[in-house]
């Protein structure tokens, strides 16, 4: 199987993003514009008190003070999710707010408090679950859509969603898929260098399975020799430069690739209609499974 990933525009522009520091920045300017809303709108009551009595007054909020509320909501929303994602990722790290910015590894002191996100991170406010990610025009609101590849049929055999710009993290759950799919593990894994990871050369090789992943782009710049402590990459690595290994892999491209070809210039499919990543995710299976339909449309009319 060839497995591969594309990043897939979501249902949200990135011009509905903001970063942190501009959260910070909106929020504080809000809350002093609804404060002075506030004191104005007091001394105006205060006044047409004295003039009709204290039974007569409206309810209803202007008009311009209602969308700055309605704003401020919406970046406080925003602000919260930001802080929430920074929490799980600084527990990932081991970190706990007792720590302050010490690190608990006894490595270098962190820039921010526990769970405090870096200025520059971003929400959307269309879509909060996608993220900002770069595609072939540039950076964009996406999901990393995924599959794996039957090199014989080139049927789609395993899929995944994320909301991680980077690959790495979805080989070996694509395997496992397929394994749960045929009985059994792929004969061999092909996969370019956004696959790779000491820890996912580790694991293909404790399964029997014979990856061939890219450690990088040799045309445009030579991958680094892996270190002593790295000894799957380097095996990885010798494999790529044998005469098979350079066969086996050059295949990759054209497995997993047209199959992404179809989904866009067939099917014009460049875009999700849903929003969130769970409905993203299933919108990502139903059009891979239209895919398989059509090809084995094709396979059934060539047998």
């Amino acid at each position: 199987v060839a497995i591969d990933g594309s990043k897939v525009k979501a249902n949200a522009s990135r011009h509905k993003s903001m970063t942190y520091r501009e959260m910070k920045k909106q929020e504080k300017r809000l809350r002093a514009e609804i404060d002075r809303w506030f004191a104005e709108a007091d001394r105006i009551d205060a006044y047409e008190d004295e003039l009709y009595g204290p039974d007569k007054r409206g309810d209803e909020l202007p008009e311009e003070l209602s969308r700055h509320e309605t704003r401020l909501r919406a970046i406080q929303e925003a602000k919260k999710r930001l802080e929430a994602r920074q929490v799980e990722e600084d527990r990932k790290k081991g970190r706990s707010p007792d720590d302050g910015r010490k690190s608990p590894r006894g490595g270098r002191d962190f820039k921010r408090d526990f769970g405090v996100p870096d200025d520059k991170a971003q929400d959307n406010f269309t879509d909060p679950q996608s993220r900002i990610m770069k595609d072939s025009k540039g950076y964009e609101q996406c999901y990393n859509a995924q599959i794996a590849v039957d090199k014989e049929s080139q049927l789609i055999v395993a899929t995944s969603l994320t909301q991680n710009a980077a690959d790495n993290g979805e080989l070996l759950g694509l395997i496992d898929q397929v394994e749960s799919i045929r009985g059994g593990p792929p004969r061999r894994v092909l996969a370019d260098a956004g696959y790779k990871s000491e820890a996912n050369f580790a694991a293909l090789e404790e399964r029997g399975i014979r990856g061939y992943v890219s450690l990088g782009r040799e045309r445009k710049r030579p991958p680094q020799p892996p270190g002593p402590d790295r000894p799957a990459s380097q095996r990885m690595q010798e494999k790529l430069k044998s005469r098979w290994g350079r066969k086996c892999y050059a295949r990759r491209k054209a497995i997993a690739e047209p199959v992404f070809g179809w989904m866009k210039a067939v099917l014009g499919f460049r875009q999700f209609g849903l929003r969130g990543v769970d409905k993203v995710t299933a919108e990502w299976d139903l059009l891979s499974l239209g895919v398989n339909l059509k090809r084995m449309h094709r396979l059934a009319a060539a047998s």
